[in-house]
């Protein structure tokens, strides 16, 4: 009980830092969402078995799906796991590009897997023809590993890292094995918000790596951050907190650290009757209010893998970006950062003129995480983008691109036509 009076504050505290009028929400759920109603309506005297979190390379399998698991290490010893769909169930003629799909902040590979066949991006590009690779970043719940390191014994250490250590370790990690398995020489790189954040990271930290991508598309490009809409986003980065601080509210190390808690989360509020309307309209609060996109009988389902797990540093290092305005390295400090970025007491910006690989960038106007604004400033930086595509859905959210109704026909079809025009 007392973690639904704890998830119902965190949806209280996100409409009412963020200036939004509840009656205002209301009327919008009345007139501009009424499928949203209804099935909200349908919901609340629902008490079907939430669904279970199916391990991803098991979830393919029973989607009738060649699967494979394989297992990278980073050069600092973390232990990766990427979920792999060789091939589809067409008669597609086999692409000569494999397509490595890189998952969001608190994500992991289910999201490109999880609504299946014919609505999954990865099983529409397995079925095109495309070697489809599902990475997983450090700390997630497929790479919760290192070699010498225990995550919950040596939780300091283990989860000493942000999005930073992400772009430079484990992203040319899993291009570097996805090439090597497969005797390629490029990847085309697909990633979603911080897979978007890492993405720029690797390619302005170690540009070698951008002739290993014949392309990216960046969904929801998250870099600056400075217009970002979300209130709770917001609240945590200038400590407008309803009560205590920063790790109060996202702990040490390890964001939402107990199995348990998910795990209750999702059975005991997500997965049955009213519960699943608190849990969409908690996406809502945090990526943008959409109300026809997202099927209310999917929810459950994709609480069942979310948050999948990262480290506070992740999330603290987007505060930092929103408060300055900067795409730039981690703030230790005056004192740290002098040691660590030659003398300087702010972290230094990421060098964006190095990405030199083909950057498509696919944004929205109604996404609460990433800003169009933002977005524009961030094409202003990029010397090789090839295309900005704005979706033409007012309402779209950060999260629609993997969970819209219309994200296979809007966003998968004009996904799967970038990668058609490099593979011709």
């Amino acid at each position: 009980m007392k973690y639904k009076v704890i998830f119902l504050l965190c949806v209280w505290c996100v409409y009412s830092t963020s200036g939004i009028n509840i009656l205002d929400s209301a009327k919008n759920l009345i007139h501009g969402g009424s499928d949203f109603v209804k099935d909200s309506m349908n919901n609340v005297f629902s008490f079907d078995s939430p669904p279970k979190r199916t391990p991803i390379p098991e979830f393919i399998k029973e989607a009738g799906y060649e699967s494979e698991s394989h297992y990278v290490t980073t050069p600092d010893g973390y232990i990766l796991n990427m979920h792999r769909i060789p091939h589809g169930n067409t008669n597609k003629t086999k692409k000569n590009i494999p397509v490595y799909l890189q998952h969001g902040l608190l994500c992991s590979s289910a999201d490109w897997v999880i609504l299946g066949p014919n609505k999954s991006l990865s099983f529409l590009l397995a079925d095109e023809g495309y070697d489809v690779w599902l990475g997983n970043v450090r700390g997630n719940t497929y790479s919760r590993n290192h070699t010498t390191l225990n995550p919950d014994k040596d939780a300091d250490a283990f989860w000493d890292f942000s999005w930073n250590e992400i772009g430079i370790y484990d992203i040319p990690t899993m291009i570097d094995y996805i090439l090597k398995t497969t005797g390629k020489s490029q990847v085309f790189h697909v990633g979603h918000s911080q897979g978007t954040t890492s993405f720029y990271v690797m390619t302005s930290e170690k540009p070698e790596y951008n002739r290993k991508v014949k392309a990216h598309i960046s969904l929801a490009p998250v870099a600056f951050m400075q217009h970002l809409v979300s209130p709770l986003v917001r609240a945590l980065a200038y400590g407008n907190l309803p009560f205590g601080n920063q790790q109060t509210f996202i702990g040490k190390n390890e964001f939402f650290p107990s199995t348990a808690f998910l795990v209750l989360l999702n059975d005991a509020i997500c997965g049955v009757g009213v519960g699943a309307v608190y849990c969409k309209i908690s996406i809502f609060a945090l990526a943008g209010f959409s109300p026809n996109e997202m099927d209310a009988k999917d929810t459950a389902v994709i609480y069942a893998h979310y948050p999948a797990g990262a480290a506070t540093r992740q999330i603290l290092h987007y505060t930092q970006e929103v408060v300055s305005g900067h795409f730039r390295k981690y703030d230790f400090g005056k004192i740290k950062n002098k040691k660590l970025y030659n003398g300087s007491e702010v972290p230094p910006d990421y060098n964006l003129f190095n990405v030199k690989a083909p950057v498509h960038l696919i944004y929205s106007s109604n996404d609460w995480l990433a800003h169009e604004t933002d977005v524009e400033n961030l094409y202003q930086h990029l010397k090789s983008v090839r295309e900005k595509f704005w979706v033409p859905i007012p309402t779209w959210n950060h999260m629609d691109y993997l969970f819209g109704k219309d994200a296979p026909k809007l966003i998968y079809e004009k996904i799967m036509s970038i990668l058609n025009k490099y593979e011709d």
